[in-house]
């Protein structure tokens, strides 16, 4: 009851920031300049604004987008208010492996550092359709593009935190709607099943997916003692692109939750929280909402179950790559 009660009054929590509190504030004299980021969706919505305020706040920014037209719109948009900014795009489509393989030699190859990987991107409630790798398009989007992506930059990760000494974050954008999935958390036997498909369910699984491979990574990283955070976020109710396959229904939902919606400023200040500030240091394994931990579901505290997605993915990433 308290949190619905800080989510509509904007009251902070525990961090000192609430669902009220926007991505400047919450960065607000923070020095990023010694830092470089990948943002994927940073086109468009709250990836837009979480590249625009960590420009502002003098970071490296390389923008990963399908649509390159928007992708270099928003690098325009970006440089107009940040006149000294740093910002690259690179194409990225995350529901191709191929795709996913190119944007990650195309990033090593310009020999840049990497401290921030901020897994955004991500498609919403759309209808049953498989990926091009044969996936079903929400899971191969929202959870195994990510989920290989993360895998092909972790070196320079590691290389990048190990010679700066500067620690390293990745944050997944999961949504509270990680509770809402099917009835075993992830449906290993069938992720691809048209007749099981439900797409608000599937749309769970996979922001379920993006807390446990979060917190795989943490288990990772300390038992490996790598100087590399990993935290899942929700950014809130924002009516963005994202929507666009049930628009009428969210715009009824947000008539009678008009309250409870958030501005995209506002979306995307958990996600620069936790990428930024220094009272994280050290946090990881965590799941944030408005700018506070919480805690996730039974789902996504459940270690083995996290164990078994991490392996799951990577048999079905090495099932379905063709020979690139």
């Amino acid at each position: 009851m308290s949190s619905i009660l800080s989510l509509v009054t904007g009251w902070p929590g525990p961090s000192g920031f609430g669902s009220a509190s926007s991505a400047e504030q919450v960065t607000e004299g923070i020095d990023a300049s010694h830092l470089t980021a990948i943002i994927t969706g940073g086109a468009s919505g709250i990836g837009l604004e979480t590249a625009r305020v960590l420009a502002l706040r003098k970071a490296r920014v390389i923008i990963g987008a399908r649509n390159m037209e928007a992708a270099n719109e928003a690098k325009k948009i970006i440089l107009e208010e940040v006149e000294d900014g740093r910002v690259d795009v690179l194409k990225l489509d995350l529901a191709s492996i191929k795709s996913v393989r190119e944007f990650a030699r195309n990033f090593i190859a310009l020999n840049l550092p990497l401290n921030i990987l901020i897994n955004n991107a991500g498609i919403m409630f759309c209808p049953y359709q498989l990926s091009e790798d044969g996936i079903e398009m929400q899971f191969a989007t929202n959870h195994i593009g990510h989920f290989l992506l993360t895998n092909l930059l972790l070196d320079k990760m590691k290389e990048t935190a190990k010679t700066t000494g500067v620690e390293g974050r990745i944050v997944n954008l999961s949504s509270i709607a990680h509770i809402h999935t099917y009835e075993d958390g992830i449906q290993f036997d069938d992720i691809n099943n048209p007749t099981s498909y439900s797409d608000k369910r599937a749309y769970g699984q996979s922001k379920l997916a993006n807390i446990l491979h979060a917190n795989e990574l943490t288990r990772c990283f300390q038992e490996e003692g790598v100087n590399i955070t990993a935290n899942a976020v929700h950014p809130g109710l924002i009516m963005t692109n994202l929507m666009k396959h049930s628009a009428i229904l969210m715009r009824i939902l947000k008539f009678f939750s008009f309250l409870l919606w958030k501005n995209v400023p506002q979306g995307a200040a958990t996600t620069c929280y936790v990428a930024l500030h220094p009272n994280l240091k050290g946090v990881s394994g965590k799941y944030f909402v408005d700018c506070n931990e919480i805690k996730p579901s039974t789902f996504a505290r459940d270690e083995l179950l996290a164990r078994k997605l991490w392996d799951f993915s990577n048999k079905l990433i090495n099932s379905s790559s063709k020979s690139y």
